[in-house]
């Protein structure tokens, strides 16, 4: 099945709310885009197995391992984790990247479990306390990061550092960027404004000379949707909120439109005429709809679809993780990572020597 230049995604059949009716077509459609994906499957078989037997072409190019359980959505994370370890096909998707069968993990599922046994299967990097989760954002330059979205609530200074190297890391792999900017979110640009723990994270990121980013200062809320940096850092509660926050107008105004466009005959037919005009507005105001959020920190690459999605968003998620794993993702950031935290030593060991003299 394999070769030495393929790429291979251990993907969670029954994850999201319709499994593998989803996950396997979404599968075929991101083989055809790039052929030298191959697969490992984990599912049940009385379910998927009639599926796959529809898409000779992935069934060639895939492993399939008949898994006794299925973390629902709605499962609780320690639930999950103490009944679906070693037995379900989330947990065995991970351990597929752990065992080195598969070089990315791709779930619907539920997001706190994948966290959790992702957390447990695959242990933090050297030097993460907590990892974070990165959504691909759109703006009005085209996209940017944004973590984190809701792995860790609440975070120091450190945390926010290593933040903003993963995110930077990432940017590099996704966008070629040789030194992506990056910004914190703050309440405000100036440095005397917001917590201590981001004022301190900014004066760190100010004095490092850090060779795989440039450290932009402080931004605010609008410019997410600005692009005013290609990486926007901070912790997962107000991540995860204005993540909501943005599906949620995108479909506000979507909802007005419609609205707007159903009030006269004149204005019915007018949307009838613009109604894929429409759709691509909302499609691109929504941060869901580019799909996959990227588990930063960890000892292999994980990869979050949102559950709702349908088959392209699916393939979307796998051609994310198809990016990451070709790119090297989780090397640059274990790379940048430890160069970031010598100098960090080194500048703390030079400020000591300074103060001692």
């Amino acid at each position: 099945m394999s070769s030495s230049s393929a790429i291979t995604v251990s993907l969670d059949l029954m994850g999201g709310d319709h499994g593998p009716s989803t996950v396997i077509p979404g599968a075929e459609l991101a083989l055809r885009r790039h052929p030298d994906l191959r697969f490992v499957l984990f599912g049940d078989e009385a379910v998927a197995r009639s599926l796959l037997d529809q898409a000779p072409r992935l069934k060639q190019q895939s492993v399939f391992h008949h898994c006794e359980l299925s973390v629902r959505m709605d499962d609780k994370p320690s639930q999950a984790l103490r009944q679906g370890r070693y037995r379900s096909s989330m947990w065995r998707t991970l351990e597929a990247v752990k065992s080195g069968e598969a070089d990315v993990a791709v779930s619907a599922g539920n997001t706190g479990a994948l966290m959790a046994m992702a957390k447990f299967c695959l242990r933090t990097m050297a030097n993460i306390e907590r990892p974070a989760i990165a959504a691909i954002w759109p703006t009005l330059r085209g996209e940017s990061i944004v973590l984190d979205v809701g792995a860790t609530i609440g975070a120091d200074a450190q945390q926010l550092i290593d933040f903003s190297v993963m995110g930077a890391a990432m940017a590099r792999a996704l966008f070629h960027i040789e030194r992506p900017t990056v910004g914190l979110l703050n309440i405000g640009v100036e440095e005397v404004k917001g917590q201590d723990e981001i004022r301190e994270a900014g004066r760190l990121l100010r004095v490092a000379e850090t060779q795989g980013l440039d450290y932009h200062g402080f931004v605010e809320g609008d410019d997410l949707g600005k692009g005013t940096v290609d990486v926007v850092v901070t912790e997962g509660f107000t991540g995860n909120v204005a993540l909501k926050t943005a599906e949620g107008t995108a479909r506000q105004i979507a909802s007005y439109l419609r609205a707007a466009m159903e009030r006269t005959l004149l204005a019915k037919l007018g949307y009838l005429l613009a109604k894929s005009a429409f759709q691509r507005l909302r499609d691109k105001m929504d941060p869901s709809k580019v799909n996959g959020g990227v588990f930063l920190g960890l000892n292999g690459i994980v990869i979050k679809s949102h559950g709702g999605t349908d088959a392209e968003g699916i393939a979307a998620a796998i051609d994310l993780a198809y990016a990451m794993a070709k790119n090297g993702l989780r090397d640059k950031i274990e790379r940048d990572l430890n160069g970031f935290h010598l100098r960090i030593s080194d500048d703390v060991a030079a400020d000591e020597s300074e103060k001692s003299a």
